[in-house]
């Protein structure tokens, strides 16, 4: 069986405070890629947070939980993993794979 997939968005920054303040400014899809291009530290942040599509269970698990929970089109709250603290945009996912 396929593992299930997610296309997200993420913004990678060093503290929660940073992740928070971003994340108020986040309204709708294009503030959280033109914040993505500013303030994320991921190489990601070139294409404006866009991690394409991924399969369920090759991201850290505080982000991988994230992805699947959260609403889809809406900002999720701060995920602090190794890397840092993200705030993730869910554009679609296909659970049926």
């Amino acid at each position: 069986m396929v593992a299930p997939s997610a296309w997200a968005s993420h913004i990678l920054v060093d503290s929660k405070s940073e992740a928070l303040q971003i994340r108020e400014k986040v309204g709708k899809l294009k503030d959280f890629q033109k914040l993505a291009r500013k303030k994320s530290t991921c190489p990601s942040s070139q294409k404006g947070g866009d991690l394409g599509w991924f399969r369920k269970g090759t991201m850290v698990e505080e982000f991988q939980e994230t992805v699947w929970t959260v609403p889809l089109k809406t900002v999720s709250t701060p995920v602090k993993t190794k890397f840092g603290y993200h705030l993730i945009w869910v554009h679609e996912r296909d659970e049926d794979a």
